[in-house]
């Protein structure tokens, strides 16, 4: 497999508090990355520096070859980081056609079997702000994948999903792996991180270390 993403040494502090100190780690295509930790160790930062949510203090990023300036956004990312924000006065055809219009895009049946693939009704005018804690993570996984980006950056994805749900992002993802995208993950929940991972880090003390 290809590498496709190389860390090294990325840094990364708000005022005194230091939460990356030197974080390292190279990622293939058509691979899936976890990241453990307990709450508050640095993953979601460091995705955030990842993908150009944050600006790291230090370090290098490369993808694809091409170093990363600091807090460049990725063009090629899907991303679930904390909890999605959605409007609520909106259906969730409605605020996944708003993002995708972000980029003149408005292929609102490609948008309708996006849905239908993560398990939601795209004719359902409920609206998102009555969507269960499950159905806003379907949500937030179709926004993620809609736009087919070659890195997916998922922080705890199966979040408020039933055993069902679960099993089906499970199968969803693998599939998204064995098309050549590069997966990272961050779960509390070792079947899942069992279920899909290649290869498994924890984040302590500011550093990825392989287990």
């Amino acid at each position: 497999m290809e590498e496709y993403i190389r860390v090294e040494h990325l840094k990364k502090s708000f005022k005194d508090n230091e939460v990356l100190s030197d974080v390292s780690i190279a990622c293939k295509k058509g691979a899936v990355y976890g990241i453990t930790g307990y709450n508050g160790c640095g993953k979601s930062v460091f995705f955030k520096c990842l993908c150009g949510l944050e600006r790291e203090d230090g370090g290098k990023i490369v993808i694809g070859g091409k170093e990363k300036k600091p807090g460049e956004l990725l063009s090629s990312v899907g991303v679930i980081i904390e909890e999605p924000a959605f409007l609520g006065n909106a259906s969730g055809i409605k605020n996944l056609s708003y993002l995708y219009q972000i980029r003149n895009k408005k292929d609102r049946q490609y948008l309708s079997d996006v849905m239908k693939l993560v398990g939601l009704d795209p004719g359902s005018k409920k609206h998102v702000k009555k969507y269960s804690l499950g159905m806003r993570q379907r949500l937030a996984i179709a926004q993620a994948i809609m736009e087919e980006p070659d890195i997916l950056i998922l922080d705890e994805p199966m979040n408020g999903l039933d055993k069902e749900g679960v099993r089906e992002m499970r199968e969803l993802f693998l599939k998204i792996k064995d098309s050549g995208k590069t997966i990272l993950m961050a779960s509390h929940n070792r079947e899942d991180i069992e279920a899909l991972c290649d290869e498994v880090y924890e984040m302590e003390k500011g550093r990825l270390c392989r287990i």
